[in-house]
């Protein structure tokens, strides 16, 4: 029985640790174009407005829209198989994003990648909510989420110095290739988990339909709360990613290796600690009281909006970086619980559909319309602010932190009548 158990716990952390991985490349294909936006406006003869509907809507609403439909293969599917592919996919059309000659040429392999990474994270949520018990899921899905902070930290590293010395067409190869590598290491080496075994539950052979999954969603509170409280977050966080390294270029006269290697430290270094603890401490007091899941978030969200103020108002670049450290670690206790609790409220079998939902609606207002927002607020401020008008579109967005701390002290209240216990 030891035996069996220390090997059930080897098969997880390796599938856990795997996925890691997985959704660091993720993240490093989908951010990478953050550090290269003013080289390529410049190639590229690009608007902010452009720009922003690059790294926003041309990428959210194929990612946001087919996670759906991919999520409800996954639910009845092998999901092994279905990120394996999607590695792939996704992989392939960052490397072509270098061969990009004008804007729609980019537009076409920016919703090629995002059509390929719609496939990554509902089935990888569903595959640790059955690799790990209730109790341990948001610390779980708190390691998972460390991909994001890696992504990003490797993404604006590789990408910033690549482009300095080679130019932005080349990282985008540099970074799109060994996804192919990934792909087949996750195909052939883990394996795909047996559905509601972490808990002892039995499946039901009926799967319910995307309909059926949303009316059910749409009759628990938490639900509805904790997914516009996790979208605002991710308006905020979304436009932050991907206008800093503008920002720091156009107000402080950075170079994009500098920006990407201290940029890429504090977005990962205090983003996966962030990330990590805001998982862990979910844990640690939602199991005492389960309001304190989401309510943990509440208060991280109302600290971080003056910090976010502090880093887009600061005098110079040295100062925003401090402030950012703070902003970027607690800012991001959203993202482990948010995905957990999800995990909590449904069946089983409406799992990857789910997280998908939870997905679509933080992609749509997150990452769909927090770029989108900044380059439009860039150019309409742009005659009255010049060069500094990105400093204070992106103070504006700042503000909706205040909004998703209080849908997340909604969400708290609600979460006890809508968790499934048995």
């Amino acid at each position: 029985m030891q035996a069996e158990n220390e090997n059930t716990r080897f098969v997880r952390n390796y599938a856990l640790g795997t996925l890691v991985l997985v959704y660091t490349f993720n993240f490093i294909d989908r951010q990478i174009l953050s550090i290269l936006l003013e080289a390529i406006k410049l190639d590229l003869k690009l608007s902010d407005t452009q720009l922003g509907f690059l790294t926003g809507f041309a990428f959210a609403i194929f990612y946001a829209t087919l996670g759906i439909p991919i999520a409800k293969y996954a639910d009845k599917g092998n999901r092994r198989n279905l990120i394996s592919l999607a590695v792939a996919v996704w992989s392939l059309m960052t490397a072509f994003s270098g061969l990009a000659l004008n804007f729609f040429h980019l537009l076409a392999a920016r919703i090629g990648v995002g059509i390929g990474e719609a496939g990554c994270s509902p089935p990888a949520h569903s595959m640790i909510a059955d690799y790990f018990p209730a109790e341990k899921r948001a610390t779980a899905l708190g390691v998972y989420s460390l991909g994001i902070p890696f992504g990003i930290m490797f993404g604006l590293f590789a990408g910033g110095w690549i482009n300095e010395f080679f130019g932005w067409r080349l990282a985008f190869f540099v970074v799109g290739v060994p996804g192919l590598l990934i792909a087949l290491l996750f195909r052939f080496t883990v394996k795909e988990p047996i559905r509601g075994a972490a808990e002892g539950r039995v499946v039901s052979d009926d799967q319910p339909t995307v309909l059926e999954t949303i009316k059910y969603l749409l009759n628990k509170k938490s639900f509805l709360h904790l997914a516009f409280g996790a979208a605002l977050a991710a308006f905020v966080g979304y436009g932050l990613i991907s206008w800093f390294p503008s920002f720091l270029q156009r107000s402080y006269g950075m170079q994009t290796g500098e920006i990407g290697t201290y940029l890429g430290l504090v977005l990962g270094i205090p983003g996966g600690i962030g990330i990590f603890f805001g998982g862990y401490i979910a844990d640690y007091l939602g199991v005492k009281d389960s309001r304190w899941y989401l309510w943990t978030v509440a208060i991280a969200m109302l600290i971080t909006a003056p910090l976010y103020a502090s880093v887009y108002l600061s005098s110079t670049a040295n100062m925003s970086f401090f402030w950012l450290i703070f902003a970027v670690g607690i800012g991001n206790f959203y993202q482990a619980t948010s995905f957990s609790q999800t995990q909590g409220i449904v069946e089983i079998r409406m799992r990857s559909v789910a997280a998908a939902i939870l997905l679509f609606i933080i992609n749509i207002i997150g990452l769909g319309l927090g770029p989108q927002v900044v380059g439009i607020l860039s150019d309409y401020l742009r005659p009255t602010y010049g060069n500094e008008s990105l400093r204070y579109s992106l103070l504006i967005l700042s503000t909706f932190k205040i909004w998703s701390a209080y849908h997340y002290y909604l969400a708290g209240k609600h979460l006890k009548n809508d968790l499934i216990t048995n």
